[in-house]
């Protein structure tokens, strides 16, 4: 059998739109784990990132803590934390959120340092303080390079927060898992693709949040 038949298999059959196991309640419960960690996630990178790239201090720590957080491997962090904690919400946002601070926190660092100084000299000479320098100078000109780190980690995210189903929670993970053991094979690539259109759906969203905030000036010197 194709992909394409356990793709319309899956799809096609009207008991998988329904009910505690069905799609939609799956995709909300995938979406609101990707929300929790990404809320985290840029609580944590995101002011970090801005701050040591507007005081341009701490850029090699920054750099070192991204490259371990990268090294961890997201599966066997669950595995350990559920064995140490037992079986929660916490042990799946842990990693997922070490997952995506890093795209985060480095990308806000290098968007600000990026930012052409002699513009923040300009600010500086006009009286603005470092809070509105960063404000309404630097983040607005970085803005697109720190959504590039945002989406990047959002899509990361996504695809990731399957490894919820390994320890019992929902989301489209539990397609993938439940379809392997059960030898369901439509489940499996139907939740795998569910996955895929879920990651392409969030580059979407980036892209048209991309031009609602970002100013049409900056997206022209951006392509030039």
């Amino acid at each position: 059998m194709s992909l394409f038949h356990f793709i319309g298999q899956f799809f096609g059959d009207s008991a998988n739109w329904s009910g505690a196991d069905g799609i939609p309640q799956r995709i909300w419960e995938h979406v609101l784990y990707t929300l929790m960690a990404m809320g985290i996630a840029t609580a944590i990178g995101l002011p970090l990132g801005l701050v040591t790239g507007h005081t341009g201090r701490g850029g090699n720590a920054l750099a070192f803590l991204a490259t371990a957080a990268r090294a961890l491997p997201t599966l066997g962090l669950l595995v350990l934390l559920t064995l140490l904690w037992g079986i929660g919400l916490l042990p799946v946002m842990v990693p997922l959120v070490a997952l995506a601070v890093p795209p985060i926190l480095v990308t806000s660092y290098e968007a600000i340092r990026t930012v052409d100084r002699s513009l923040v000299d300009a600010a500086q000479g006009m009286g603005m303080g470092a809070p509105r320098v960063l404000f309404q100078v630097e983040i607005p000109v970085a803005l697109p390079l720190i959504l590039s780190g945002l989406r990047s980690a959002a899509v990361q995210t996504v695809a990731t927060t399957t490894i919820a189903a390994a320890v019992s929670f929902g989301g489209l993970g539990r397609y993938i898992y439940d379809g392997l053991s059960e030898e369901n094979y439509s489940q499996a690539v139907g939740g795998s693709a569910l996955v895929v259109i879920l990651a392409l759906a969030t580059v979407g969203l980036f892209w048209v949040v991309g031009r609602v905030l970002v100013s049409p000036g900056v997206r022209r010197s951006g392509a030039n």
